[in-house]
């Protein structure tokens, strides 16, 4: 019960840090209270994981033999890659569409898509049983089993997102030689990305298709596949958004509003046909009646489905809430809700629908999991200071002029 407690203060205290950056009030006692937060969970995750090494996986989480995947890989895996998808998103509208406009966000974006799956690398690390033995699937390659293709795919995009993310490096240290080599390079990086970021993206899903007696019917599906990467590509969109949007606000530079109403349309439009293609799959099996089920996974999928699916699509389908700032931001944070709540909901509520498959948190793996939370963005913010992230282009200075994030005034038209 007290871990409990102190991880709800936590949770309260980052959500009201959030508050207070979205509506522009920033009490004196909020940088303290801030830095005291991050050490307190900083110290809680440390904690977590030197029990873990020390005492075993079982010494910290609430997983057990019926229920193996708790939380690090519901959420910090599974929504985690889900929620990096911004960076081949991003990356192919650029390099290989040629939609030049969405440049000044590129970097900022892979940037996040690298640091993303660094830390679920970490997480994985973390959540095995036999952590030292992570590089057997480089050699031992068992090619029949989609977790083989997954973890390759992994790997080598993460090698592909540390290329893409090595130019404003390379910069900042001179070597105009390998910079040069790295941006002859970028079409088939690139390409390379693309492909591999759709392979694994599905193919989380495709792990659960083998388990379709013990996966409840309103998840189990054929179609999971598609399911997983359709949500990852408008979770991927929103989190630009959100990035973007606090960038400018903790920075003091504009927010690239042709941008960012361009992308809420974009998700929109997604969105609709993630919510069409799930509705039509589930009266193809016949499954609608258990929507109206009174039981846990009814409720979960309608919070799923309604506040992370159909509300954020059919606020950003109107032209004028895309153009108020943080009518974006609201309905990004509900799209990234939303993903982490299906994944979530496929890896635990979804397959806790028998009496022996018990499985909660423990304030330990919810401590490491805001862990990683914080370390990801404090290194986000140190490299943005330190490296030309946000590089000023003759083509930015062309566009229309960008807003302040805190306006919720009309913006300049998609």
């Amino acid at each position: 019960m007290n871990g409990w407690i102190f991880i709800i203060l936590c949770t309260v205290s980052l959500i009201w840090t959030c508050l207070c950056l979205v509506y522009d009030k920033r009490p004196r006692l909020l940088k303290p209270i801030t830095a005291i937060t991050i050490l307190v969970i900083w110290g809680a995750a440390l904690l977590t994981l030197f029990r873990r090494f020390t005492g075993g996986l079982g010494a910290v989480a609430g997983v057990n033999d019926d229920a193996p995947w708790g939380l690090w890989i519901g959420a910090d895996v599974f929504a985690g890659v889900a929620l990096a998808a911004g960076g081949f998103v991003i990356a192919a509208t650029v390099h290989i569409f040629r939609i030049k406009r969405f440049n000044p966000i590129l970097r900022p974006t892979v940037l996040t898509a690298f640091l993303g799956y660094v830390l679920v690398a970490v997480a994985l690390f973390i959540d095995i049983g036999r952590p030292l033995s992570w590089w057997h699937p480089l050699v031992m390659w068992q090619d029949h089993s989609i977790m083989f293709e997954v973890t390759w795919c992994v790997i080598l995009y993460t090698t592909v997102l540390a290329i893409e993310t090595s130019p404003p490096l390379l910069e900042r240290l001179g070597l105009t030689k390998v910079l040069k080599v790295i941006k002859a390079s970028t079409i088939p990086v690139v390409i390379a990305g693309v492909i591999l970021s759709t392979m694994h993206q599905s193919s989380l899903g495709s792990l659960y298709l083998i388990v379709p007696g013990k996966l409840y019917p309103l998840w189990y599906s054929p179609l999971l596949p598609v399911f997983f990467l359709i949500s990852a590509v408008a979770g991927g969109m929103c989190v630009v958004i959100v990035e973007s949007y606090f960038s400018a606000k903790i920075l003091k530079r504009g927010l690239e509003s042709y941008i960012m109403t361009s992308l809420g349309r974009a998700a929109s439009i997604i969105l609709f046909i993630y919510l069409i293609i799930k509705l039509a799959d589930l009266a193809v099996r016949g499954h609608w009646d258990l929507i109206l089920e009174q039981n846990l996974q009814s409720r979960m999928f309608l919070l799923e489905m309604g506040g992370g699916v159909a509300l954020p699509a059919i606020l950003l389908a109107f032209r004028r809430f895309r153009h108020m700032p943080r009518g974006l931001l609201a309905a990004s944070l509900l799209v990234m809700a939303g993903i982490v709540l299906n994944r979530v909901n496929v890896s635990w509520i979804g397959m806790s629908v028998t009496d022996h498959l018990h499985y909660y948190p423990t304030w330990m793996e919810i401590a490491l999991s805001l862990g990683f939370i914080t370390a990801g963005t404090i290194i986000f913010f140190l490299a943005v200071h330190y490296l030309p992230i946000f590089p000023k282009t003759e083509e930015e200075e062309e566009l229309p002029e960008a807003i302040s994030p805190g306006s919720n005034t009309g913006l300049v038209s998609a």
